[in-house]
């Protein structure tokens, strides 16, 4: 046998080595994958976590954390006064300083924090001062909406909060924080419990000239039925009694999404609003509706209230929707009643500009014109106080102009452009029908065109104009009275019949200088022309004009209603510092032509006018009787003047006692030697002179 060992293994075992053998390839496997990859580690600069230093990483940030808590809970927050006080200033552009104690509770998912002794100084032009004190502010916030960017107040408090408020004659106010900037509406986040504690509040605007001292308190109100937020203010505005209450629905339940109703009640003085309605997007108060009903003595009193220039009206009721979409309100379904008329329609007032901007459609169906007397200062049927006080002093002073002084400072703190429509008008002085006018208001300028009044037939149109931009107000006023009829403005006579017929044209164009209607007319310049180119008259009346008193009683105890004609008439009248002269007024009838001349003083508003009647034809009985019409404008005393015929009846006498009782007569006996008056050229140079004789439809 031989003894190689590999030669006694059988041939069909394959060889292998030991297990022994097996475990340094492994090593050496594992050794070189470790090495790849730290050197892939290093490439990349990953290295696989070493769990001791994240341990020591670990303790590390929970003692900073902790270190930061303990700051927080030790640090003393007045630090903060100064750099909030800086900030606020900076956004106010004025001195804001905390005086008091800043804490703040950080540890909460509705953090808190409390400011006490604040103080908000006036604006360098309104002198010395503080505009705003706040014994103590309280603020929550809760912190799972602001991660989301949403801020949400818990509580908003203010305690014994005194707010001081002032806009001088300039314009400028204290409360505008904008530095010459467009104001934005406010906008406030939610604000789930909102509390003023014994608040007080004065203001003084120069430019409204409102003041007004009073107080305010605001909360929830919670109890067996939760009445949610009221708000009450309470003073007295412009010496009179304030007092403002508004309710809302509970804040603690408050949804940024559903709208926020509210009810509120306003009573200022004679103004007394109650509304109901509702902000879309709850404290963001750049949008609102309510339905509000407003009573009150005179819109005008509205103006220390909301900045809008209204006119002054009879005693109102009225109703409406109002709306704010950012700077832009608007009065939908307008409807009530001002003085005895009706009044309805539309409006939208855009703030924001230099002036507010005023724009309407109104209409009446049917109007009293006695309540037009308040725009200028007089008293309609149905009338305030002051203005029946008014009507009963121009009254006892037998004048109609009012002297009223007008609000131009009003007039030019707005602008507007408004309609108005009247569909019928009663109680007139003459048959008026129907009115129409545009007024438009641009920086001081107010102009009513086109203004229209109808008649039966014919109509008063044209333009009036008061320029405010001057120091004192210039009036310019331009009508026209077209195809008019005499039968329709001359009072019926007392047996039912009309003394005149015929068509009646004129013009007015006249400029004055004055803060009052009564100003403006006293200082007048112009001219007013009348023409009647065409009618009819009773043969009475004609006679009586004469003055042939025989025949003209005869005719009138005859009850002859016979007529003849008009051939026409005209009368000039030249207006220079108020005083309205007439040196030729013409009357043309078949049977006599009257001429008269006169004045009227619109300062004084009498009158001094006579006429006198020339016959064409013989009369034998004739008496010498100028027509006087004397005294104030709104009870003329019509008359006679006696020295005509007492001359005539002394020669009378003296003739029937040197001659006969026959030449007694003579002095009454005319004959008829008046000629026709040349109505062609009279018409023609009335037409001349802004007349509308040329469109006179006969």
């Amino acid at each position: 046998m031989s003894s190689d060992p590999f030669h006694d293994r059988p041939a069909s075992r394959p060889l292998s080595p030991k297990p022994a053998d097996r475990r340094p390839r492994r090593r050496l496997q594992r050794a070189g994958a470790w090495t790849q990859a730290r050197f892939a580690a290093a490439r990349t600069g990953i290295t696989s976590p070493d769990h001791r230093g994240l341990k020591i990483a670990g303790a590390i940030l929970a003692v900073l954390a902790l270190a930061i808590i303990i700051l927080i809970a030790i640090w003393d927050w007045n630090w903060f006064r100064g750099p909030i006080g800086r900030l606020a200033s900076a956004k106010m552009h004025r001195e804001v300083t905390l005086v008091g104690d800043l804490k703040v509770h950080p540890f909460s998912w509705q953090p808190w924090a409390t400011a006490d002794n604040i103080h908000i100084k006036k604006p360098g032009w309104a002198g010395q001062g503080d505009m705003a004190t706040v014994d103590r502010m309280a603020v929550r916030i809760r912190l799972l909406p602001l991660l989301k960017g949403d801020v949400d107040l818990p509580l908003l408090q203010f305690d014994r909060p005194t707010v001081t408020l002032l806009r001088d004659a300039q314009g400028r106010a204290t409360w505008d924080f904008s530095n010459g900037a467009p104001q934005a509406p406010m906008k406030l986040p939610p604000i789930r419990n909102f509390v003023i504690k014994d608040g007080k509040l004065s203001v003084t605007d120069q430019v409204r000239k409102l003041s007004f001292e009073g107080t305010i308190n605001a909360a929830e109100k919670l109890g067996e039925r939760n009445r949610g937020f009221v708000l009450i203010g309470e003073g007295r505005f412009n010496r009179e009694p304030f007092r403002l209450n508004v309710t809302g629905g509970p804040l603690l339940n408050i949804d940024k999404d559903r709208p926020y109703p509210f009810n509120a009640e306003l009573r200022s003085g004679r103004t007394t609003m109650t509304a109901i309605g509702a902000v879309p997007k709850p404290f963001d108060l750049g949008s609102f509706h309510m339905n509000a009903s407003l009573k009150g003595q005179d819109l005008a009193d509205l103006y220390a209230l909301t900045g809008v220039a209204l006119p002054n009206t009879p005693p109102y009721s009225l109703r409406g929707r109002l709306e704010r979409e950012g700077l832009l309100y608007r009065v939908k379904g307008l409807d009530g009643r001002v003085g005895a008329s009706d009044l309805s329609g539309d409006m939208t007032v855009r703030t924001g500009g230099a002036r507010p901007m005023l724009k309407g459609a109104l209409k009446s169906n049917s109007l009293d014109f006695a309540d037009l007397g308040a725009l200028f200062g007089t008293a309609g049927r149905v009338a305030s106080p002051e203005q029946a006080a008014i009507a009963a002093n121009l009254r006892a002073q037998q004048r109609m102009m009012p002297d009223t002084t007008l609000a131009v400072d009003r007039i030019r703190a707005m602008d507007a452009d408004v309609t108005y429509r009247a569909d019928a008008i009663r109680n007139a002085p003459v048959q008026l029908q129907s009115a129409t006018v545009r007024v438009k208001l641009d920086d001081g300028l107010l102009r009513a065109d086109p203004l229209r009044f109808d008649l039966p037939q014919g109509q008063v149109a044209g333009f009036v104009q008061l320029n405010a931009r001057r120091k004192l107000p210039v009036t310019n006023l331009d009508l026209r009275l077209s195809n008019a009829r005499l039968e329709q403005l001359v009072p019926v006579l007392i047996d039912g019949g009309h003394p005149f017929a015929g068509s009646l044209v004129g013009r007015a164009r006249l400029t004055g200088t004055g803060d009052s209607v009564h100003k403006a007319f006293a200082s007048a310049d112009g001219e007013v022309m009348v023409a009647i180119p065409g009618g009819e008259i009773r043969k009475a009346f004609a006679e009586l004009l004469g003055v042939n008193v025989v025949k003209g009683l005869g005719l009138l105890l005859s009850d002859d209603k016979s007529s003849t004609p008009i051939r026409c008439g005209v009368a000039r009248f030249d207006a220079k510092g108020g005083q309205f002269a007439a040196s030729n007024i013409i009357f043309d009838t078949g049977p006599v032509i009257v001429n008269g001349s006169g004045v009227i003083n619109m300062d004084t508003e009498r009158m001094d006018m006579r006429v006198k009647g020339h016959p064409k034809k013989f009369r034998l009985v004739r008496v010498i009787l100028p027509i006087k019409a004397t005294g104030p404008l709104t009870a003329p005393k019509l008359g006679v003047e006696p020295g005509a015929a007492v001359a005539q009846g002394g020669v009378a006498l003296a003739l029937g006692t040197v001659l006969s009782p026959l030449a007694a007569i003579l002095p009454f006996i005319d004959p008829g030697l008046a000629k026709d008056a040349n109505c062609a050229a009279l018409i023609g140079e009335a037409g001349q002179h802004g007349a509308p004789v040329a469109a006179v439809r006969h």
